[in-house]
């Protein structure tokens, strides 16, 4: 199988290639039954997409556009999303396993009780997304992704990996993250870390760890006060 990895952290990735493995064009993603398998769904442009209670197995999704986006209860084996914009995306109570979200835009989007199992989000957009109880079961990696004011609330990401991300006002409020890997950022504008216990990080970054932590106490400097 392929996989993507980066230092320590390796996803594995949807096996859409293999010998055998025939992919239909599809117009819709509700398959009407429950469960979707062996798709393509390729530049749809949508008002809106509802989803529950579906299994999408073994696909690809490239160039979906859509104003409003709501999944809940919907599993995804072995599929690859590819220049999405799912904006404003609410996706709750559901699995995604080898799953990759590729130049994807998920500005504003809800991840809610949702299990990440060997998935890769690669050059994506997810500025202001809210993750809520995400936990990752498997490896689970950004990469080059923009998480500006992103929020994560009490979500599991041990073991998992940043990297190459922009996390400008990005915070961490509870959860547990022993093992995230979060080398090759820039640590100094989060503007919660008191979380971000166990992590793994380069020394240099310390500093900006503590640059963060001192916006985040509000604290004073005496050199600025002018009273000598």
């Amino acid at each position: 199988m392929a996989t993507r990895t980066i230092r320590r952290t390796s996803v594995t990735l949807p096996t859409l290639d293999e010998a055998g493995l025939y992919l239909s064009n599809i117009t819709s993603l509700d398959g009407g039954r429950g469960r979707l398998s062996e798709f393509q769904y390729a530049d749809a442009d949508l008002r809106a997409l509802d989803l529950a209670d579906t299994h999408l197995l073994d696909g690809r999704v490239t160039g979906l556009r859509t104003q409003r986006a709501q999944m809940e209860e919907v599993r995804v084996n072995s599929v690859e999303f590819t220049r999405c914009d799912l904006s404003s995306l609410h996706w709750s109570a559901s699995k995604l396993t080898r799953v990759v979200f590729r130049d994807c835009k998920l500005l504003g989007a809800t991840l809610e009780d949702v299990t990440l199992d060997d998935v890769l989000f690669d050059n994506c957009k997810l500025d202001y997304s809210t993750f809520i109880r995400v936990r990752a079961a498997g490896p689970v990696i950004f990469s080059a992704c923009s998480l500006r004011e992103a929020t994560f609330t009490a979500t599991d990401l041990a073991d998992c990996l940043l990297d190459d991300c922009d996390l400008r006002q990005a915070g961490f409020d509870g959860g547990t993250y022993r093992g995230l890997d979060l080398r090759g950022n820039d640590l100094s504008q989060l503007t919660d870390v008191t979380s971000l216990k166990h992590v793994i990080i380069d020394r240099a970054q310390t500093l900006q760890l503590a640059e963060a932590l001192a916006t985040q106490l509000d604290v004073t400097y005496g050199e600025d006060l002018g009273d000598q």
